[in-house]
């Protein structure tokens, strides 16, 4: 993994995702590595003809840049992030993430986290200080051999079911986002997941796998690696027009309505 050093002119961006007003990224690039990744486009500007998931450009800067903005910005949702994991790796050394939250939280803009990994709980005695605030993990499957394969820097589903309790448990608002959810290969143990969730997470998102931005290079070379067996059906079921998901989704829902769990299907 390279790490680098970098400089930026904002760090408040806005976002067209749904439910948030703005992204907040502290890093670019990732060294979740995650295979099926489509924020790869990234490497349009940054690091041209290096592979996404092998270098993180620290944003030295990031700090100065925000209280600049604060002031100026109307107040709305911040989400960490959107083309990168605010708490992967580089974090625990660089602490930009935190040092963001610090200035936040004294001017009342409400966040919304979003990460991989465990290391959010680390800031857990920042985040409590927010009048609006929500934390989120990922989980693609219940099954670590599925992570290893396709998320392999991100932290263990157990440290991540983890987090989620300890944040609920303390009174912090929690969700899990479900996705992308990988045909066949998420469906293990997907019920038990879902137990699990039901006594951690106010709400549950979830998503299919979207082919673009070229991340199905990166995914076929993963199951042939891992799944050889699954590449066939997997293609097919990943296809933009797919009955695999259209059965999903249905199963999904129901499983959900039958724990009581709120959600929303995106796909």
């Amino acid at each position: 993994m390279k790490i680098g050093e970098t400089t930026c002119k904002s760090i408040i961006n806005s976002s067209g995702i749904e439910g948030v007003d703005y992204a907040v990224n502290p890093y670019i690039g990732c060294a979740h590595a995650c295979t099926y990744c489509y924020a790869k486009f990234m490497t349009r500007w940054y690091h041209k003809g290096e592979k996404w998931g092998t270098f993180v450009d620290v944003k030295k800067n990031a700090r100065d840049c925000l209280l600049k903005e604060v002031e100026k910005r109307r107040r709305g949702v911040i989400l960490f992030s959107s083309v990168t994991d605010a708490y992967q790796p580089a974090e625990k050394k660089y602490g930009l993430t935190r040092s963001l939250l610090e200035v936040l939280v004294d001017h009342d803009f409400p966040v919304e986290i979003l990460t991989k990994s465990s290391l959010v709980t680390r800031d857990m005695d920042i985040l409590s200080r927010f009048d609006e605030v929500e934390v989120g993990l990922t989980v693609t499957a219940f099954d670590e051999r599925v992570r290893r394969a396709f998320e392999p820097g991100a932290s263990p589903i157990e440290e991540r079911l983890d987090a989620l309790k300890l944040f609920s448990d303390t009174g912090i608002p929690t969700y899990a986002f479900l996705g992308p959810l990988l045909p066949y290969v998420s469906e293990a143990g997907f019920e038990d997941l879902l137990n699990r969730l039901a006594e951690s997470v106010g709400r549950v998102l979830v998503d299919r796998l979207n082919i673009k931005a070229g991340n199905w290079r990166n995914i076929e070379a993963t199951l042939e690696k891992h799944y050889p067996e699954m590449l066939g059906e997997f293609k097919a079921a990943s296809k933009e027009l797919s009955a695999y998901y259209d059965s999903l989704r249905g199963k999904v829902r129901r499983m959900l309505d039958d724990r009581s769990i709120p959600h929303d299907i995106l796909f």
